[in-house]
């Protein structure tokens, strides 16, 4: 498997260092070839080269089996005329990765919240009231005067059939039970259209049960009864908050993946930021990264019914689980080990998996 690995900014480089001796274990532990290739992006990149994705980047992207993305300075990066771009926003929109599938679970060693729970939230990627990444050309954030700002919110029939087909699918691996969350009862006509579509692709996975939840009442269902939720499939910004929460119930932040993917290509991304408040002071969880690359190599063996791909995707997942029962673990969930040795025990007991 050949990946393409941009460390970002902040703790980035922190924790992919963590995360690439774990993807090494896991490869010699299940049986599959890895090659990585890495290639500054963000700030480092800015400074070296005066932009902070260089165009080849793309090439690379696709050339490879999968990406790597760390956090990125995404605040920082406000003029794109001035080499000043989002990563994750090119990334997403170049590659079209229009699902942003993010699971969220209680581990069993840590304080449950909210009791315990086992969900993925799937969440379109590519429109909604995203300025950066919702019109073909300029922002979809206007200043009309001084005192007058419109945002616009692009919502399109195609993105949410496709949006609500990938969730349909995962949910048919996993509980059968889908949720759409939406606020149609105000936004009658977007939010009216996502629901179109989901019920329209429920006619085409009859096994699998949908419900639909406003968005307020199903953060309220969220903190009083996480466990009632499989999939919940939804728009880009209700998607991006309730992934945040539920990471966050979950345990951390810290322990919550994320995949961007598309129909060709997908990127693993930790689905927090860059944090710079602790970037390089051996702090950071790395969990969320190696997550992440874990939901990658499943994606990547799923495709091209790479057995060894999907089993290590596990074997990772497994392998957290056992780690953070025995307290290999960072700060931020209870533990005392720094970024490198969290990463460097985790590749150990991978390691120790394959002697048995």
């Amino acid at each position: 498997m050949r990946l393409l690995v941009l460390p970002g900014d902040g703790i980035g480089p922190e924790i992919t260092a963590a995360a690439l001796p774990v993807l090494g274990a896991a490869s010699e532990a299940y049986g599959f070839a890895l090659e990585v290739r890495e290639e500054p992006v963000g700030h480092s990149s800015l400074q070296r080269y005066g932009i902070t994705v260089r165009p080849e980047l793309l090439q690379m992207a696709r050339d490879a089996d999968g990406l790597i993305l760390g956090p990125a300075a995404t605040f920082d990066f406000r003029d794109p005329e001035k080499g000043e771009i989002n990563p994750s926003a090119f990334f997403r929109k170049s590659l079209d990765l229009f699902a942003n599938i993010r699971p969220a679970r209680t581990w069993p060693a840590l304080p449950q919240k909210l009791g315990a729970f086992d969900l993925v939230v799937v969440r379109e990627n590519t429109e909604g009231f995203y300025a950066d990444r919702n019109m073909e050309r300029g922002n979809a954030e206007l200043l009309v005067t001084e005192d007058v700002v419109v945002s616009l919110r692009r919502v399109t029939r195609k993105a949410c059939a496709r949006i609500a087909r990938v969730a349909f699918g995962l949910a048919a691996r996993r509980r059968k039970h889908v949720t759409a969350v939406h606020k149609a009862n105000v936004l009658k006509i977007g939010d009216g259209m996502f629901l179109d579509e989901c019920r329209a692709c429920q006619r085409d996975f009859p096994q699998v049960a949908l419900d639909e939840v406003i968005v307020d009442a199903a953060m309220a269902h969220l903190v009083r009864k996480a466990e009632r939720f499989d999939v919940i499939v939804t728009t880009n910004m209700y998607g991006d908050i309730i992934s945040d929460m539920t990471a966050e119930a979950s345990g951390s932040l810290g322990l919550g993946g994320s995949l961007n993917a598309g129909e060709n290509y997908a990127m693993a991304q930790a689905s927090h930021g860059s944090a710079p408040d602790i970037a390089g002071r051996n702090l950071a969880n790395p969990f969320s990264l190696i997550l992440s690359a874990a939901q990658l190599l499943s994606w990547h063996g799923r495709r091209r019914n790479e057995a060894g791909c999907v089993a290590a995707a596990a074997g990772i997942e497994r392998a957290v689980e056992n780690a953070i029962a025995e307290g290999e673990i960072t700060r931020d969930i209870g533990g005392r080990l720094g970024t490198k040795e969290t990463g460097d025990a985790l590749a150990e007991r991978i390691r120790r998996e394959l002697q048995r």
